[in-house]
C-alpha cells in the first residue's frame, strides 16, 4: 500500500513539475520517499481497520500540492490539472500492468515460487483498486479533478468548491466508506480481468 501511495503521489508531482509546476518538487515531494507522502488516516489507519475487518483494501496519500497558475504558457489550467490528477492513478494502472507482465513471464523469469506469486498478485490487484477508488468524482480523489476539467467552468468550480464546506469532509469520507466498494469491486474486477488477459495469465 505504501509503495503503491507513493509512486501514485510521486507521478501527480512529476508530471506537474514537467508540466511547468515546481511547486511539488518545491515542498519535497517530488520523491518515492514514502515519508513524504504518508497521510495517517487514509495510509495507515484506514488500511490497517479494513485488514483486519476484512472489507475491501484501499486508501489514499497526502495530497501533492498543484498550482495550476504555474504551468507553462499554452496549458491551460484545467487541462493541466486534468492531466496531472490522471497521472496517478495511471501510474498504479502501469504497476498492475507490470505485475500482470511479471506473472505471465513467471516461470521464464524463476518467479514462480509461491511467496512471488502471491505478492504480484496482490501488488496487481491492489493498484487496480487504488486506481478505481482514486477515479471515483469526489473531492479531493483525483476522478474529481479529472471530471473538473472535462465540465464547463462553472460547474467544475461548483463541484470543487465543495471541499470548502464545513461538513463535507466527515460526509464525503461516509459515503465513501459506506458506499465505495459498490463502485470500485465491479470496475476494478474488470480491469484486473483484462489485464490478466492482456499479460497471458
Amino acid at each position: 500500500m505504501i509503495l503503491s501511495l507513493s509512486v501514485h503521489e510521486w507521478a501527480h508531482a512529476w508530471v506537474a513539475y514537467k508540466l511547468g509546476d515546481p511547486t511539488a518538487k518545491e515542498k519535497g515531494r517530488l520523491t518515492l520517499n514514502p515519508l513524504k507522502h504518508i497521510d495517517p488516516m487514509g495510509t495507515l489507519i484506514l488500511p490497517a481497520l479494513l485488514i483486519v475487518s476484512g472489507g475491501l483494501l484501499f486508501g489514499w496519500a497526502k495530497p501533492v500540492p498543484v498550482d495550476g497558475r504555474r504551468f507553462h504558457p499554452g496549458i491551460h489550467p484545467k487541462t493541466g490539472m486534468l492531466i496531472t490528477a490522471a497521472a496517478g492513478p495511471l501510474s498504479n494502472v502501469a504497476i498492475a500492468l507490470f505485475m500482470g507482465i511479471l506473472l505471465g513471464m513467471r516461470t521464464k523469469l524463476s518467479l514462480d515460487h509461491e511467496a512471488a506469486v502471491q505478492f504480484m498478485g496482490i501488488m496487481l490487484e491492489l493498484n487496480v483498486i487504488l486506481a478505481v477508488f482514486n477515479l471515483l468524482p469526489i473531492p479531493p480523489l483525483d476522478g474529481s479533478r479529472v471530471l473538473a476539467g472535462i465540465l464547463p467552468t462553472h460547474l467544475a468550480q461548483k463541484m470543487l468548491r465543495l471541499e470548502a464546506t464545513p461538513m463535507y469532509g466527515p460526509i464525503a469520507f461516509f459515503v465513501v466508506i459506506v458506499f465505495g466498494g459498490l463502485f470500485i469491486t465491479l470496475p476494478a474486477t474488470w480491469l484486473i480481468q483484462a489485464i490478466l488477459w492482456l499479460t497471458g495469465n
